[in-house]
């Protein structure tokens, strides 16, 4: 607790709901939360932005290596939180990619989402020595996505290709926003309530 005061009145770099983009922010007050239900210890950081002098609420993770020094706003809310039960790695990910598109910066956006893509078919254990769209496939083939999904997924793979190599086709806010929603969606899938029904079906089967 003592290394999280000292936090108190540095300033770190979070992302303001009444800005619209990343800024200095500096710490007013500090929480350490528990690791009972997260898994990781989490740091609360109340800030006020420099910039418009609104408060935020900043959260960081330890991971075994200190605090991960990335700031993720939580309040007011800027993003949606994803589930503990998403791998660290893959929230990660997705965390880069918002950040992203926070800044505006659209093209950088979708290829984070690409890359979150990609980690989802090596943690699912897909063989990451094909192209994506194979992998994709596989995720299908084995029964952990429906077409739909993998309709969705691949539609996300086009346009992280898009992103990855110059053209003048342009990546809006808006597909690099929908991006986000069903990258989120596919790993709410496979994660969350994927597991949910596997217990719900050992329950009802223990009863």
């Amino acid at each position: 607790m003592a290394e999280a005061r000292e936090r108190i009145g540095t300033n770190i770099l979070a992302t303001c709901g009444t800005c619209d983009q990343v800024v200095m922010a500096v710490v007013e007050g500090v929480l350490v939360e528990g690791t009972s239900n997260k898994g990781f210890p989490t740091l609360l950081q109340l800030a006020r932005c420099l910039k418009c002098g609104d408060g935020l609420l900043a959260v960081e993770e330890d991971y075994g290596k200190g605090w991960d020094g990335n700031p993720m706003t939580v309040w007011p809310n800027t993003q949606r939180s994803l589930s503990w039960l998403i791998p660290e790695i893959l929230r990660r990910q997705h965390e880069e990619a918002h950040r992203c598109f926070s800044v505006r910066a659209y093209t950088a956006t979708v290829v984070m989402v690409r890359r979150t893509l990609e980690g989802v078919c090596s943690n699912q254990g897909v063989d990451n020595r094909g192209p994506l769209m194979r992998r994709l496939e596989q995720l299908k083939e084995s029964g952990k996505i429906d077409g739909r999904l993998l309709e969705w997924s691949q539609a996300l793979r086009l346009l992280g290709n898009e992103g990855a190599h110059f053209s003048e086709k342009v990546v809006t806010e808006d597909d690099a926003a929908d991006a986000l929603a069903l990258a989120e969606a596919l790993m709410d899938y496979l994660y969350v309530y994927s597991t949910q029904f596997e217990k719900f079906k050992q329950r009802r089967a223990q009863g």
